[in-house]
């Protein structure tokens, strides 16, 4: 074997996930041991897959909290903890940990988190409604607490992330905001006649939103208006399109476009019945902000439940998971998760229902420890290898290291590629041999 920190398994097999890095790309598995002493090797075989990968017809990004994660830590902010903070001193608090312990369980999460506890809590406070139970009020308090440090938590990473994009490193590296460009226009530049990005995030933050306005994205969504913009079912497949100057025929999509859906809610959602709407809450703003309620149990639409699909069947969230279905469920389709660890059961059903499709790929980039264990039971449960494509480890999954290296850089491969055409139809073997005057054109 020439490369001996390398292994390599036939794609039929069964895939090995005690390993620090795992790459399956092309149909071939391998399991680097340092692949940051050989990065040349890996993008060469990594990065020309992964472009031609995201010329798909149809092209979703899924992202989960470690994006998030990733990109507050290279710019040296605070990332989000999703840990439980319990409900101690409530009456019935021992239930209620019990119950969250068992949906971390049955999803294969490992300990329970502040989602697992809050689903646990608020069926209680049903309950406990219903039965017009004393013990309501201490839980109706005790819930406005947990939502509103976890609201404060969550603006806190917005704020230490907007405060050092700009920062250059002192070692020469990019900038956090020039990582997070990056990252989007690798996805988001399509060609004319490919269908626009579609980005589903299980974020309640609002960085994907604070890029996309650094990049020059338009963002669609649901939300229609102005002034507060309001959350519309009636949305049919809305894009932007225009026609060149002198051409007859269809129009084309416009550059620039990306349909973003936030599956679990957002922190600027706010649900005055009937009306769902988004408010100007600044990014990164102070917790004590006008726009931030003091009970946030009614009013703050923040999903609270990755385990049970009763809140899928309730508005908003029938249609945001529709668009999630209808989006990578269709012929042609890949979809690209980074930072989402497969804990969600009612996304990864749809995922599932989507590799039925021959035709569809998956694409998973993770900052994910050995051996692996919720992205190795999907895996396991699909079992369509041939549809996969893993870049697996603290290496591959480094949001500078992807940036950098492995994902396509949109502004140069098309010229690239035409460069390299004009050179094999002048007979000639490198780009070094281009003389004077052929400039590419």
């Amino acid at each position: 074997m020439k490369r001996g920190q390398q292994t390599q398994n036939k794609p039929e097999g069964n895939m090995r996930w005690d390993h620090d890095h795992i790459v399956h790309v092309g149909g071939e598995t391998s399991t680097p041991v340092d692949p940051a002493k050989e990065i040349s090797h890996w993008r060469k075989r990594i990065e020309p897959w992964l472009s031609a990968v995201f010329q798909a017809e149809h092209l979703s990004l899924l992202v989960g909290n470690g994006f998030t994660t990733g990109l507050a830590s290279y710019v040296g902010g605070k990332p989000t903890s999703m840990t439980g903070a319990g409900f101690v001193g409530c009456p019935h608090e021992d239930r209620v940990s019990a119950k969250a312990k068992e949906l971390a369980t049955a999803i294969g999460r490992g300990s329970a988190n502040i989602e697992d506890e809050l689903s646990a809590a608020l069926s209680l406070l049903s309950g406990l409604q219903i039965l017009g139970h004393t013990d309501a009020a201490i839980w109706e308090a005790a819930i406005d607490k947990v939502l509103s440090g976890f609201i404060s938590d969550v603006l806190a990473t917005e704020a230490s992330i907007r405060d050092a994009l700009e920062e250059a490193p002192t070692d020469g590296s990019p900038s956090g905001r020039e990582i997070l460009v990056s990252f989007l226009m690798s996805f988001a530049s399509r060609a004319a006649s490919r269908e626009r990005l579609h980005v589903f995030t299980t974020n309640y933050d609002r960085v994907l939103e604070r890029g996309c306005d650094y990049a020059g994205l338009r963002i669609i969504d649901r939300f229609i208006g102005a002034i507060e913009p309001e959350f519309r079912s009636s949305r049919l497949r809305i894009d932007m399109h225009y026609t060149p100057p002198g051409i007859r025929g269809e129009p084309r999509h416009l550059e620039g476009v990306v349909h973003l859906t936030k599956l679990h809610g957002s922190l600027d959602w706010r649900y005055e019945k009937p009306r769902l709407y988004r408010t100007g809450l600044p990014f990164g703003a102070h917790a004590q902000h006008p726009s931030v309620p003091t009970s946030p149990r009614n009013s703050v639409m923040i999903y609270p439940n990755s385990a049970k699909d009763l809140e899928t069947a309730a508005y908003p969230y029938a249609d945001l998971f529709r668009d999630l279905s209808s989006a990578i469920c269709q012929p042609n389709n890949v979809l690209v998760t980074y930072g989402y660890g497969f804990g969600d059961d009612h996304i990864n059903r749809i995922i599932a229902d989507m590799l039925t499709l021959p035709s569809t790929h998956l694409v998973i980039l993770g900052w994910s420890m050995k051996p692996h264990e919720r992205i190795a039971s999907f895996v396991s449960h699909v079992g369509r290898p041939q549809q996969l494509s893993l870049l697996l480890g603290t290496h591959f999954g480094d949001l500078k290291m992807l940036v950098e290296h492995y994902l396509p850089k949109p502004a140069i491969d098309p010229l690239t590629i035409r460069m390299s055409e004009l050179v094999e139809r002048r007979g000639r073997s490198s780009s070094s041999e281009i003389g004077e005057g052929d400039g590419v054109v």
